[in-house]
């Protein structure tokens, strides 16, 4: 253990010995880093599984469900307040069966329960408190509660008394609410009628997204403010559509003032969760793996188009990040870093104005304050969250000034207390990470990311899969298997990326037994679309099937990209009809919750517009560089060197095999045009085929 963790407590603020042993805590067996912050809780703990619901049957008691994750703040208060105090966790021990579940490890659980709690009518979030009857079915929740009683709330302790008094007494009300929500739940998963969506839909969509956007301070109106990838996506996207520079400008200022705010670390690199405040100023200051992958394409995409060195920088020092703090021995990537420190949220990031001047001396120490809003009354709650919001005119000797003095900061700011580190390795969020990699290390000239997208890859292809079928979680060398659709479809997507990158057939061969295990074991008949859990995974009271995005892109919308790419690259264009078979029976969904699929309607946008470009002859590689030039979210590049490359059956082998020199064949939509002889001339001839 760290000799500066407060004694009691473990790494995490977390108290690290049991205060006594009269209770069993299942969960030191587990692998989840979050579960295993709570392993010595009084509170007789199980991981969620055969064994606690045979329990739960025999004993006859309803089932009290925690569902957090390692970096969520308040899931620590609340195991402070409730969960480490022994009158609280015995009241929950004589009177439930209680099941702690990781939401990052488990989110298939997590996003059966959640529905329940908004079917409730409440608002969602961690950590997930759920009351369950002994069969696992929700009757009622919440997320908080406090101990003691505060600001209006019941404390949890009674909230425990009264749900079990209830269950015990009026089993008629606990039925009418039992029966209630697995309708709403089941009537969840069935979408109406079909809706029909084209260019102008799309472009419509846009430009109701455009308008509720901040034109100052980027994002959506009001606090707090997300990153919203998937939505900043589609207004790019429209941008490529409508050629109106409004769309990229709204995206380009969104990313520059989170770039400059306090939401990104100036110091170490990557971006914080969300900003409490419409200024991006204050951050929930939590780092998730799977934001920072999503705005690296992000930031690609800007610097690509506007040549503005802050995002090259930004994409740079996130990625140097990456490697410093979140990469395993084996090349993964970690899932998160806590927002807390020493029981305080964001006290590893904060500073005041006389530790700056004490590292850094008085000269630099006041140059550095002046440029990053440094000031002795501070601006958050008497301490200083460095930032650049502020207009002010640097040049580049100032900046070349600025960068030791950060790494001297950087190097002072070790030296403190570290936030917990959740080390597990989440297939679905490492693909995320890898095909943004690949996409952007392309797009930025960046080989060395390259490098680090196929050596997490590797890890994955190997320690986390069993013949064609991919585990979710793995740490510790124990694997959480079968995976889920998601685990399938970003890792597909990461496998697709690096193919089109690298032109490396492995990476198509493995996409396409992924995706056939994932058509086998996951595919829903009646929609095209894919359940989360796979037939044969442990059962739940409800086959998970949302369609909406949460902080990540849903798995049928990247399913959906991934089935349009393969069409290409495989020559067998029956997985185009799965994409086309999954828009009409998804698409659906979109009338009642536009903004909750928007990554499915990016989707669409790659189906309706991608330009399809095959390269061949003795050139190949220099024409597929031109080719990949061509931002990725509009462009998919296949690399034939000769016609025997490609299977008997692709369309493009006539083609290939009556061209004698290196040339490019270029279609976008159903139209395709004369063979490119020159690579500087590829994107023209995208260009021209797009002009109406």
């Amino acid at each position: 253990m760290d000799a500066r963790v407060k004694p009691g407590h473990d790494e995490f603020g977390l108290m690290s010995a049991p205060q006594n042993t009269s209770h069993t805590n299942r969960l030191a067996q587990a692998t989840s880093p979050y579960l295993l912050q709570h392993k010595h809780n009084p509170v007789d703990w199980w991981q969620w599984g055969p064994d606690a619901l045979t329990e739960a049957k025999r004993a006859n008691r309803p089932i009290l469900l925690s569902v957090g994750y390692a970096a969520c703040h308040w899931c620590h208060v609340m195991a402070h307040e409730s969960f480490e105090d022994e009158a609280t966790a015995k009241i929950m021990n004589e009177l439930f069966v209680n099941i702690k579940v990781d939401r990052e490890e488990r989110p298939d659980i997590d996003q059966i329960y959640m529905a329940a709690l908004h079917a409730l009518g409440e608002q969602g979030g961690w950590p997930l408190t759920m009351f369950l009857t002994p069969a696992a079915e929700p009757i009622w929740g919440g997320t908080y509660f406090p101990t003691p009683a505060r600001y209006g709330r019941p404390a949890f302790a009674d909230v425990l008394r009264e749900f079990a008094r209830m269950f015990r007494e009026q089993p008629e009300k606990i039925e009418q609410n039992r029966a209630g929500l697995l309708a709403r739940l089941a009537e969840k998963a069935r979408p109406a009628g079909k809706v029909t969506v084209g260019t102008p839909e799309l472009d419509s969509y846009a430009r109701q997204i455009g308008n509720m956007f901040d034109g100052e301070l980027g994002g959506m109106r009001g606090a707090p403010k997300f990153p919203q990838p998937a939505i900043l996506e589609a207004l790019w996207r429209a941008g490529l559509r409508t050629n109106d520079a409004r769309f990229f400008e709204l995206v380009e200022r969104s990313l520059d003032r989170m770039s400059e705010g306090g939401i990104y670390d100036h110091l170490g690199g990557g971006y914080s969760r969300y900003s409490v405040d419409d200024k991006w100023l204050v951050p929930h200051f939590e780092k998730m793996l799977y934001d920072n992958a999503q705005l690296l394409e992000l930031l690609a995409l800007a610097h690509a188009r506007s040549g503005k060195a802050l995002f090259r920088r930004r994409a740079q020092e996130t990625i140097a990040w990456l490697a410093r703090e979140m990469t395993t021995g084996e090349g993964a990537f970690c899932a998160s870093l806590d927002a807390d420190s020493e029981g305080e949220e964001g006290k590893f990031y904060v500073w005041s104005r006389a530790e700056i001047i004490a590292v850094l001396g008085n000269d630099d120490g006041d140059f550095l304050a002046r440029h990053y809003d440094v000031s002795e009354q501070g601006n958050f709650e008497g301490h200083n969250i460095l930032n650049r919001l502020k207009p002010l005119d640097r040049s580049q000797a100032d900046e070349a000034r600025l960068l030791p003095l950060r790494e001297k900061l950087l190097a002072a700011r070790a030296k403190r207390i570290r936030p917990g580190l959740d080390d597990k390795v989440l297939a679905d969020w490492n693909g995320l990470t890898i095909a943004s990699l690949a996409n952007a290390g392309v797009l930025l000239d960046e080989p060395s990311w390259l490098d680090m997208a196929a050596r997490a890859f590797e890890f994955i292809a190997r320690a986390m899969t069993k013949g064609d079928r991919l585990g979710h979680s793995y740490r510790d060398g124990r694997l959480l298997f079968p995976g889920l659709a998601s685990d399938f479809a970003a890792m597909i997507r990461a496998a697709l990326a690096l193919n089109e990158a690298t032109g490396e057939r492995a990476y198509l061969d493995r996409a396409l037994a992924w995706q056939q295990a994932l058509d086998r074991h996951y595919g829903d008949a009646e929609t095209g679309g894919y359940f989360l859990t796979a037939d044969d995974a442990e059962g739940l009271v409800v086959r998970p099937h949302a369609t909406s995005d949460d902080a990540t892109p849903n798995h049928n919308a990247v399913a959906a990209q991934n089935l349009v790419r393969l069409a290409l690259l495989s020559g067998d264009d029956a997985w185009r009809e799965k994409a086309d078979r999954l828009f009409d029976g998804v698409l659906s969904a979109t009338g009642s919750n536009l903004f909750g699929h928007m990554a499915l309607l990016n989707a669409l946008d790659l189906r309706l517009r991608a330009a399809e470009i095959v390269v061949t002859g003795r050139e190949i590689d220099r024409f597929a560089q031109a080719a990949l030039k061509i931002p990725f979210v509009e462009r998919i590049v296949l690399r034939a060197p000769s016609a025997s490359a490609l299977p008997a059956s692709h369309p493009a082998q006539a083609k290939i095999a009556s061209t004698p020199e290196t040339a490019a064949f270029v279609c976008v939509g159903t139209t395709c045009s004369l063979p490119v002889t020159a690579a500087d001339d590829i994107a023209g001839a995208v260009a021209k085929m797009r002009t109406p």
